[in-house]
């Protein structure tokens, strides 16, 4: 009896693990590529331990045919991805928003390493990405990645059918949404930069032997770094709020 119950505790723990561990293994700051896999593991399975008392009466009986079995781990670990899809686009707006502005400012040749994209990316592209994942973590918001996850097992019950053309649609607006946003980010750069470039087009044709891209380019790099130190903040003020929204549809109001 005793070795039944420990079976069905064991099943029980490691359907928890399958949704909690993919949505991590995808959320910015705890799933990038730099964190030990060691490290991720045992964050997966230190949140599984903490949640599993919370959501174990949701979960369904052990179903007895091993394809049922798969299934039903394959249905969470859907979820879970799904959710840490979510985060991770919601953290790509940043990127976005950082090579518009690289490309505006002079600074599209200047690439680092990006842990966010797992690939080459513009310097501000970078700096704007970590310094985002940085002020989820400050402001506390990563609680919602964690209080979404638990919400999600009333959303996505266990066992249920699976809304894939829901999920199919919530991604492409939310790539969307994503995309928009950065560009919304980058609309001070996108006006002044304008502007300078007009102000460079009259200065060339007024006097044609001025030099203008030999005197433009330094100006146009200052110009943008003044712009990111008027706007920084108002920036990761209106990011920050944006990841909270797209958080907040995974958690059921209290």
């Amino acid at each position: 009896m005793l070795e039944r119950l420990l079976a069905l505790e064991a099943f029980s723990y490691l359907l928890v693990f399958s949704r909690l561990g993919a949505a991590m293994m995808l959320m910015p700051g705890i799933g990038e590529a730099f964190i030990p896999a060691r490290v991720r593991l045992l964050v997966a399975l230190t949140v599984t331990a903490i949640m599993f008392p919370v959501v174990e009466p949701l979960l369904p009986k052990t179903p007895d045919a091993f394809i049922a079995v798969l299934l039903l781990v394959l249905g969470e670990v859907t979820v879970g991805i799904f959710i840490g899809s979510v985060a991770r686009v919601l953290a790509t707006a940043l990127t976005t928003t950082g090579t518009i502005i690289a490309f505006l400012t002079g600074f599209a040749n200047a690439t680092l390493f990006n842990p966010m994209i797992q690939d080459q990316g513009a310097l501000t592209s970078v700096f704007l990405s970590l310094l985002g994942t940085l002020l989820i973590f400050v402001t506390g918001l990563h609680h919602l990645l964690f209080v979404a996850l638990m919400d999600s097992y009333t959303m996505f019950v266990p066992g249920a059918g699976l809304p894939f053309d829901n999920f199919s649609e919530a991604m492409s607006r939310l790539v969307a949404g994503s995309f928009k946003l950065g560009v919304q980010l980058a609309a001070p750069f996108i006006v002044v930069v304008t502007l300078f470039y007009i102000s460079l087009g009259i200065l060339a044709r007024l006097m044609p032997q001025f030099q203008v891209f030999f005197v433009g380019l330094p100006l146009q790099i200052m110009l943008g770094l003044i712009i990111m130190i008027v706007s920084i903040s108002a920036i990761m003020m209106w990011y920050l709020d944006y990841f909270a929204t797209g958080m907040s549809g995974f958690i059921k109001p209290r």
